[in-house]
């Protein structure tokens, strides 16, 4: 049975997690973010980011090097807007996530670029 749909979120947030759309550059409120602890699925809760593995990229958009864990999400080509690209999506409910790029600057080589949108955070206690 598929994921359902939580119904806490806005209209903005459906529109990026379920029709795969993307909020605007530098709009997100995780774009200049720098409290620890962890980044979740809007939708379902599922842990995906974690504050040690953020970084500024200056696109526009939250910037990850790694996911906590490969199986927390789930990665698939995006030929969309004449482009490939591959999309991130959250294994447990399909939310749309953004995309990951091989242009990070880190020891992985690797730009999880999310938006804000598609997040919830977990503070660090």
């Amino acid at each position: 049975m598929p994921y359902q749909i939580n119904t806490q979120l806005t209209e903005e947030q459906k529109e990026v997690c379920f029709l795969k759309g993307t909020e605007p550059p530098f709009s997100g409120k995780y774009v200049n973010f720098d409290e620890q602890g962890v980044f979740t699925c809007v939708n379902c809760h599922q842990i995906l980011f974690s504050s040690e593995k953020k970084f500024h990229s200056d696109s526009g958009w939250p910037s990850f090097s790694d996911v906590v864990d490969q199986g927390h999400v789930k990665l698939q080509p995006d030929d969309s807007l004449g482009m490939q690209r591959t999309e991130v999506l959250c294994a447990n409910c399909g939310s749309h996530l953004g995309h990951v790029f091989d242009d990070g600057p880190t020891e992985t080589g690797k730009r999880y670029c999310v938006n804000s949108l598609a997040l919830d955070f977990e503070k660090n206690s």
